[in-house]
């Protein structure tokens, strides 16, 4: 009975651990996605700006601490490139978060049907 009862320790303090582990990897990715959901939406908003404005107009984007003077059209594609790569991180992130939310819903359902098994034999 005793090694029962090391064998099912030993299997929550298992669970116990991934699911706080789980849970500090959803929780960052829950913020990077929020942190990405807002430089997509301000470059949404840069770009319908920029739309606006005649072709020979000028204007400057930002390379670290300066600003650079850039064609209109290349800014324009810049922002473009600049939202899909957000997409595409928000997406990854997302299916991350998925493929953690079922492996730790079947850690979970292993460790009962774990419990089950012992409490049947």
């Amino acid at each position: 009975m005793s090694r029962v009862d090391l064998e099912l320790k030993k299997a929550f303090a298992e669970l116990q651990e991934k699911k706080i582990e789980t849970e500090q990897k959803l929780r960052i990715s829950g913020l990077q996605i929020d942190s990405l959901k807002r430089l997509k939406q301000h470059a949404t908003i840069t770009e319908r700006e920029i739309a606006g404005l005649e072709s020979g107009t000028n204007t400057y984007e930002s390379v670290g601490r300066m600003f650079v003077l850039t064609p209109k059209a290349t800014v324009e594609a810049n922002l473009k490139k600049t939202q899909t790569t957000v997409e595409e991180k928000i997406k990854n992130l997302e299916a991350q978060m998925t493929y953690l939310d079922n492996s730790l819903q079947e850690a979970t359902n292993s460790l009962r049907e774990l419990v089950q098994q012992k409490k049947e034999s």
